[in-house]
């Protein structure tokens, strides 16, 4: 019973397609050692190509006369759908930019408006006090105008009261004389 084999399909199998491999090399290897098969292979690729273009050509004739798309007209739909997207996308994010730009402009023009009124209001305590400042100003002035006519009459009977002390110190002089002369 020890000379028994037990069937392996597994081992069977794995022969099966190692021979098979070989055989499949074995027959490429010497079609493309042969040169009449490499040009019986292109040609016939060739002509496999030619069928290939007028098949497509005669499958977008008759998808045009039955107003069907074709795989080009999808495709091409389809890139232009992408197109308008990231378009539409690139211009949604403008609009959020220009929202976000008018914004900070209404925040800032309201911001300038506060320092404007602001301004306004500085500029109009300042006019009041350069009003009071002027008025307080022609005050002394006038004032200094006053204290300089005085000034000025003071001046005039300083001269006189000299020039009397003159006249006493001369009509003093003569009595003396004449009295030194009466003498």
């Amino acid at each position: 019973m020890a000379d028994q084999h037990t069937f392996d399909p597994y081992k069977t199998w794995q022969t099966y397609m190692l021979q098979w491999e070989k055989q499949t090399n074995e027959m490429i290897q010497s079609w493309t050692n042969n040169r009449e098969a490499v040009k019986i292979a292109s040609i016939s690729s060739d002509i496999q190509a030619r069928f290939l273009e007028m098949l497509q050509k005669n499958q977008q004739e008759a998808a045009n006369l039955l107003n069907l798309p074709t795989k080009k007209d999808i495709t091409n739909s389809a890139k232009l759908t992408i197109q308008t997207e990231e378009k539409l996308d690139a211009l949604e994010e403008l609009i959020w930019n220009l929202q976000d730009s008018i914004e900070a402009s209404k925040n800032e023009n309201s911001s300038i408006a506060k320092i404007t009124s602001e301004m306004l209001k500085q500029m109009k305590q300042l006019k009041t006090e350069q009003k009071k400042e002027s008025e307080t100003v022609r005050e002394i002035f006038s004032g200094l105008q006053e204290i300089k006519r005085e000034l000025a009459v003071m001046n005039s009977l300083n001269e006189e009261i000299v020039s009397l002390k003159l006249l006493m110190a001369e009509s003093t002089q003569k009595h003396e004389r004449e009295l030194v002369l009466t003498k």
